[in-house]
C-alpha cells in the first residue's frame, strides 16, 4: 500500500484535447497533519475515505489506504472536516504506458493546474509531455491537505 507518485505544474491546457475523461472532485480533510492525512472525497458518483502517511525523504513515496464509502456517508463526513474544501476537475490523460491525472482547481485554488503520475518504482522511466512544467514532488504546499488550509489564491507571487 505504498503510493509512488510524481507531481508537476502544468504549463498549457493542451492536455484537455488528449483527455479520455474528466470528473469533478470535492474533498475535505478530517486531519491535515502530513504524518497522517485523513481525506473524504466525492469523485463523480463515488466516494472514498483515504488515509495517507508521511512522505519518504525523496517525497516520492508514502503509505496510502483507501476504501469506498457511500455518497451519503461522505456527505456526512464532509460536514465534520476541517475548514477548506478542495474543488477541482480531474482530467485523465494516457501518455505511453502511464496515466497522468491532471487537476484543474476551482474556488480558492483557481488558477492552479497540477499533473500527477503514479509509478511502480521511484526510478521508473516515464514520458513527459510538452505541457508538463516544473516538478513539485515533495513540496508540501502543493499537497491537497495544505491547499485546503492555504489556498493557491492567497500565495504571494513575485
Amino acid at each position: 500500500m505504498i503510493e509512488i507518485e510524481r507531481k508537476f505544474l502544468v504549463t498549457q491546457d493542451t492536455f484537455k484535447e488528449l483527455a479520455h475523461s474528466n470528473t469533478r472532485i470535492v474533498q475535505g480533510f478530517l486531519n491535515t497533519n502530513p504524518e497522517r492525512t485523513v481525506r473524504i472525497r466525492i469523485k463523480g458518483n463515488s466516494a472514498f475515505l483515504t488515509i495517507k502517511g508521511i512522505s519518504n525523504e525523496s517525497g516520492l513515496s508514502r503509505f496510502e489506504w483507501e476504501r469506498e464509502i457511500t455518497i451519503e456517508e461522505a456527505e456526512s463526513l464532509l460536514a465534520l472536516c476541517e475548514p477548506g474544501v478542495i474543488d477541482k476537475v480531474r482530467f485523465e490523460v494516457e501518455i505511453g504506458d502511464h496515466l497522468y491525472e491532471v487537476d484543474v482547481f476551482k474556488g480558492a485554488n483557481e488558477g492552479l493546474v497540477v499533473a500527477e503520475i503514479e509509478l511502480k518504482s521511484e526510478d521508473e522511466f516515464f514520458e513527459k509531455p510538452n505541457w508538463i512544467g516544473e516538478e513539485v514532488t515533495g513540496d508540501i504546499k502543493y499537497y491537497n491537505s495544505q491547499l485546503s488550509k492555504k489556498p493557491y489564491t492567497t500565495w504571494a507571487f513575485d
